[in-house]
C-alpha cells in the first residue's frame, strides 16, 4: 500500500510499504480522508521529541473498518463489523493515571498519539492499536456526517476542550486570534454552542483573513498588520474590553494583546503553543489582578470531546464541511503541506 513515511526533518516519503496486519486486540482501518493541520507542516521541518521515524504520520483521521480482531468485542466491547465507519481520536490517555482517574484526559501524563508512537492516517490503511480502543477512542460516524467531516472531527475536539475550560457566556463579545481552520472552528462553536454576542476575528494575513471571513462571518475582521488591535478592540466594545480571547496562533504578540485587550473578568485562552526556542510573554501582572483575567492553556482533547464534535457536526450546530476547501490524493500530501503553510485554503483533507 502506499503510505507517507517520516524519516528526518524534511524527508517523508510517499512510499510503497507493506498493508498492516491487524492483530486480535486491534480494528483496521480502510482510511477514507485524513486531514492535515499545522502540527503536519511542523512535523515536517522540525519532527517531533515523541515521534520514533520511520512512521507513517497524519492525526485526524476518518475511515472504514475493514478487519476486527477476534478478541475486540470481548475485551473493548463497541460491536465493530466490517464496513462500520469511524473515526479515530489523536492524542490517546492511558486511562490509569492520577489525571485520568480525575477525568482529565486531555492533560494525561502518560498521553501517546496516532502518528507519533502509533502509524498515523496518511496511509491506505492502518490498525487502530489497543491503546485507542481501551479508552474508547473508535468513534462511530453518524449516518449523516461524511468521512471528510469526520476527519475535521479532532481539531473541533481541541477547540470543544479550550472553550469549555473558559466559561463562556451567552452574549459575551468573543475575539479570536488566527484565521485558520481552528480559528473558523473557535468561531462556529462560539456562535452555534454558547451562543455568544459579536465574534471578531484578528490575522495579519489579509487574504487568509478574507477567506475565512467569507466562510464563518465574523461581525468585523481586524488585520493585526495595519491596525493597532489593541485599540480596535476596545473601539469596538466602548472601551470595554472583550470577555472572550482565544489565541489560535503561534505568536507571542498575541497573548500578550489578548491580556491587554480583556475585559474585567475577562476569560483568555492560550491556545495555541509558542516556538519552543521562544515560549515566554511579558505579563502586566496587575491587569491580571486588578481585572480578575482568568488565563486557561488549552492542551489537545480527550476521547469525550471528539465524540461531541461528532454529534454537533452531526446535528448541523456546528457545520464544518464548507471549511474543507481543498482535497489532495494521497500520491500528493506534501502538496497539502505546503498549502497549509502558506494559508492557501482553510482546511486540507488527503483522500488515499
Amino acid at each position: 500500500m502506499k503510505a507517507l513515511r517520516f524519516y528526518a526533518p524534511e524527508d517523508l516519503r510517499v512510499e510503497d510499504v507493506p498493508e498492516p496486519e491487524c492483530g486480535p486486540d486491534e480494528v483496521k482501518l480502510r482510511v477514507r480522508n485524513c486531514s492535515t493541520c499545522g502540527t503536519d507542516v511542523k512535523i515536517f521541518y522540525n519532527g517531533h521529541q515523541n515521534l520514533s521515524p520511520p512512521r507513517t504520520i497524519g492525526h485526524e483521521i476518518a475511515g472504514e473498518v475493514v478487519e476486527v480482531g477476534a478478541d475486540v468485542q470481548a475485551t473493548y466491547g463497541g460491536d465493530w463489523q466490517v464496513g462500520d465507519r469511524a473515526q479515530v481520536i489523536a492524542a490517546v490517555p492511558c486511562g490509569d493515571c492520577h489525571e485520568c482517574r480525575k477525568g482529565w484526559m486531555a492533560v494525561c501524563q502518560n498521553q501517546t498519539s496516532v502518528g507519533y508512537q502509533y502509524d498515523g492516517g496518511f496511509a491506505e490503511y492502518m490498525i487502530v492499536p489497543r491503546e485507542v480502543l481501551k479508552v474508547d477512542g473508535l468513534n462511530r460516524i453518524p449516518e449523516n456526517v461524511g468521512y471528510d467531516e469526520a476527519s475535521a472531527a479532532e481539531p473541533f475536539a481541541c477547540a470543544i476542550n479550550a472553550q469549555e475550560l473558559m466559561g463562556i457566556e451567552e452574549g459575551d463579545t468573543v475575539v479570536v486570534f488566527g484565521a485558520g481552520p481552528i480559528g473558523c472552528m473557535h468561531i462556529r462553536i462560539a456562535r452555534g454552542v454558547h451562543k455568544v454576542g459579536p465574534v471578531y476575528l484578528v490575522d495579519v494575513n489579509a487574504e487568509r483573513l478574507q477567506m475565512s471571513a467569507d466562510a464563518v462571518s465574523p461581525d468585523e475582521t481586524i488585520n493585526g498588520a495595519e491596525v493597532d488591535v489593541v485599540e480596535k478592540v476596545m473601539e469596538l466594545t466602548g472601551g470595554r474590553g472583550a470577555d472572550v480571547i482565544i489565541t489560535a496562533t503561534a505568536a507571542n504578540v498575541t497573548q500578550e494583546q489578548a491580556i491587554a485587550m480583556a475585559a474585567r473578568n475577562g476569560r483568555i485562552s492560550f491556545f495555541g503553543g509558542l516556538p519552543k526556542n521562544d515560549p515566554t510573554i511579558t505579563c502586566d501582572s496587575n491587569v491580571v489582578h486588578y481585572r480578575q483575567l482568568h488565563i486557561h492553556g488549552a492542551n489537545g482533547s480527550a476521547p469525550e470531546h471528539n465524540k461531541r464534535a461528532l454529534e454537533y457536526i452531526s446535528s448541523g450546530q456546528v457545520p464544518v464541511k464548507d471549511l474543507i476547501t481543498e482535497r489532495i490524493p494521497l500520491d500528493r500530501v506534501l502538496d497539502a503541506f505546503d498549502i497549509v503553510k502558506k494559508g492557501e485554503a482553510i482546511k486540507v483533507t488527503v483522500e488515499p
